[in-house]
């Protein structure tokens, strides 16, 4: 029988780190841009690859931009695998007081590229961003 993959209420050291970004509000790996109604975050995870617990509490939306699979943990709970085809999306939204928090690791055998929107005119006020967390646009180098 194959073993279950590690729920992060079970797993001790998922169990801490959902708790030490309980307030993350990187929900991508490079903030693309940031204006007074949205931020843009990229995300790429080659195989094998994870972006670490975060947490939504604003109105958003994902597209992905390749085919792939991916584990998350959302909410503490187990862990879920997802399929993504290249331009799918998906729109969420919270109310006020609610949010999700969950993490994302590529299980695929190819890289997962996504673009996330977030809405900051919300229910809920955003998250602060940590110090030195600023957009670097696609001057960063995030296609390459």
């Amino acid at each position: 029988m194959a073993s279950q993959p590690a729920s992060s209420h079970t797993d001790p050291q998922l169990q801490a780190e959902l708790q030490r970004n309980e307030f993350n509000a990187c929900v991508g790996q490079v903030l693309l841009s940031e204006s007074e109604r949205s931020r843009v975050w990229f995300i790429r995870l080659k195989p094998g690859e994870r972006l670490g617990f975060h947490r939504h509490v604003l109105d958003y939306f994902w597209t992905a931009l390749t085919p792939g699979t991916a584990r998350s943990h959302i909410n503490g709970g187990p862990a879920k695998l997802a399929s993504y085809t290249a331009g799918q999306t998906q729109h969420l939204s919270f109310g006020a007081g609610e949010s999700m928090i969950h993490d994302l690791e590529n299980v695929g055998s190819t890289d997962l590229i996504f673009v996330t929107v977030e809405f900051l005119q919300s229910a809920n006020k955003p998250l602060s961003l940590p110090a030195g967390v600023a957009p670097q646009g696609l001057e960063s180098g995030v296609l390459s």
